[in-house]
């Protein structure tokens, strides 16, 4: 099976928790504190294995859990950090944060990698924490959280050159005959259900890799067929090869065909009609197969190369073959998404500060406080210490939920919410 799309759930280990040690030796009195920081968690990186070409693997294993960092120790001795966890994937994946839409890698070349959820850093150990005020401190942090986030993997194959046409035209058998590949090939609607690519080897051996993509029809930059499923591998080839069949055997019209598909590819991304092409017209060993070219040659008004072949007696493909491998070889990149200018320009704009946490009131009549930077701080706080709860509720003052929760009616003894954890609001 193919797969060439996939939404998966991937967690940056936590950092290892701070020591709360002291220093003990027989001639050293008052040795003061000796708690070590904790290790950083491993992150969840991505990198691209050659040999990889679906996204198979992902379909049984969607949650990626990278290790925790190691917990400070005494002695100051600094906990382990967690080695990242590596997930290979196949070149050509666009990884997409699901829930901002935005574009966290597009993996290409062997070996690249790309970190998708950061590990978080190591606690601080009691040493940290020592001031003058306070030598002897009884608190250590936590360690931070992972980053969490959801992400699209979409699998856009690395083809040089991309055959696209209606189911049936023969970009299948096209295929077979000029490489090694052994694509299924039926006389019926949608025989590839995925992809295929072929090594093609010109006889002045320059060699190139030709995807056949699945039959377009129309509108398939909508969804309907197989076409939006698949559009997206020809997004990264560099010259398009049209596929029609000239012999009309399912009564339609070539040329109409042609326009069809053009126009599918531009309204699926008007950037892939940049692209160069070549149209094929097969099936010329077909009865009207010559007649309806010379239509077809009549009726084209751009200045596209046409040749005629027979996939089925090989005849004429020498020559296309060539013609594609000259158009490769004048073909820029065509890079998939806008790079930044190679000029780096900072841009400063009022933006409105954005609120630190949020207080809600539950239906139990407990207030609600959520906020990114205060479950940070929520959760690298060792509660088991009453210094560290201390230094908690400084912290949340400092940030302003003291004044908000007055300002909200909050009285003596109401009880307040982080997460799934409750206090009482003490004046």
């Amino acid at each position: 099976m193919f797969v060439d799309k996939v939404k998966i759930y991937a967690k940056g280990g936590d950092g290892g928790n701070g020591q709360v040690s002291y220093r003990r030796e027989k001639y050293v009195p008052d040795g003061g504190p000796a708690g070590g920081d904790g290790g950083r968690g491993a992150s969840v990186v991505f990198e691209v294995e050659e040999g990889l070409r679906t996204l198979m693997d992902f379909r049984y294993n969607r949650h990626f859990k990278a290790p925790k960092g190691e917990n400070g120790r005494p002695k100051n001795q600094h906990g382990k950090n967690a080695d990242d966890m590596i997930v290979k994937v196949p070149p050509g994946t666009t990884v997409v944060d699901e829930l901002t839409g935005q574009i966290i890698a597009d993996l290409t070349e062997a070996g690249q990698k790309a970190v998708i959820a950061k590990g978080g850093r190591g606690g601080r150990g009691n040493t940290r924490f020592a001031t003058p005020a306070n030598p002897a401190p009884d608190t250590a942090e936590n360690g931070e959280p992972g980053q969490e986030r959801e992400v699209t993997l979409e699998l856009k194959l690395l083809a040089d050159v991309g055959l696209v046409g209606f189911p049936s035209v023969g970009k299948s058998t096209l295929l077979s005959v000029v490489s090694a590949a052994k694509p299924k090939i039926g006389d019926y609607h949608f025989t590839t259900l995925a992809p295929n690519l072929g090594v093609v080897e010109t006889v002045d051996h320059r060699s190139f890799v030709m995807a056949d993509l699945p039959g377009l029809i129309e509108g398939a930059h909508e969804g309907t067929g197989l076409g939006h499923q698949f559009l997206r591998h020809i997004e990264r080839t560099r010259v398009i090869v049209h596929v029609i069949d000239m012999a009309a055997i399912e009564g339609r019209d070539p040329y109409q065909d042609y326009l069809s598909i053009q126009d599918e590819l531009k309204q699926y991304n008007l950037r892939l009609t940049e692209r160069p092409k070549v149209i094929v017209a097969n099936k010329m060993d077909m009865p009207d197969a010559s007649d309806n070219l010379e239509m077809f040659r009549e009726q084209l008004t751009e200045d596209t190369p046409i040749f005629p072949v027979s996939a089925l007696t090989k005849d004429g493909l020498k020559s296309l073959l060539s013609k594609v491998a000259d158009e490769l070889e004048q073909a820029p990149e065509f890079p998939l998404y806008e790079e930044d200018d190679e000029e780096t320009r900072v841009l400063y704009k009022h933006e409105k500060r954005k609120e630190p946490f949020v207080i809600t009131r539950a239906d139990d009549g407990v207030y609600d406080i959520a906020g990114v930077e205060l479950e940070r701080i929520f959760k690298m706080t060792d509660f088991q210490r009453d210094e560290s709860v201390r230094r908690f509720a400084r912290q949340l003052r400092k940030m302003g939920v003291d004044a908000a929760l007055r300002e909200r009616g909050a009285q003596h003894g109401e009880l307040v919410r982080i997460l799934n954890y409750e206090f009482e609001f003490i004046e």
